[in-house]
């Protein structure tokens, strides 16, 4: 079972890095407007599930200890960038004008999260 919380720790840090990658990207290409790509979307997709299989797999089949409350917070924080990244995606693909504020929510909470992922002791 140790190998498939290994394998699932690499998925989680390839959707960190396709969603601060996606949001680097989507920033260098503001003259266009600013909006999501499909990268930075995915990212914030793989981080929730992944982050979900992570503590289910930690708890049930490896008996570690996590930490409820760290949990909780880092959950919330990635529901939060991944309902932003959607939505903007969204209006982006029916041509509605997407908030600058939402790109970079999504993208400041994402940093957020990986700052309380290693800061939280």
């Amino acid at each position: 079972m140790e190998f498939v919380y290994d394998l699932t720790v690499a998925a989680h840090m390839l959707g960190l890095a396709s969603l601060i990658g996606g949001y680097l990207v989507a920033v260098t290409r503001s003259s266009q407007g600013l909006v999501p790509n499909t990268v930075m979307v995915w990212g914030a997709r793989v981080q929730v599930l992944t982050g979900l299989i992570l503590v289910g797999v930690a708890q049930g089949a490896l008996d570690a200890e996590v930490n409820n409350t760290k949990i909780a917070v880092k959950l919330v924080i990635a529901l939060a960038v991944a309902g932003l990244t959607e939505v903007a995606a969204a209006r982006a693909r029916k041509d509605k004008p997407v908030a600058a504020g939402m790109v970079h929510g999504a993208g400041l909470l994402a940093v957020v999260n990986v700052l309380v992922a290693t800061l939280w002791n």
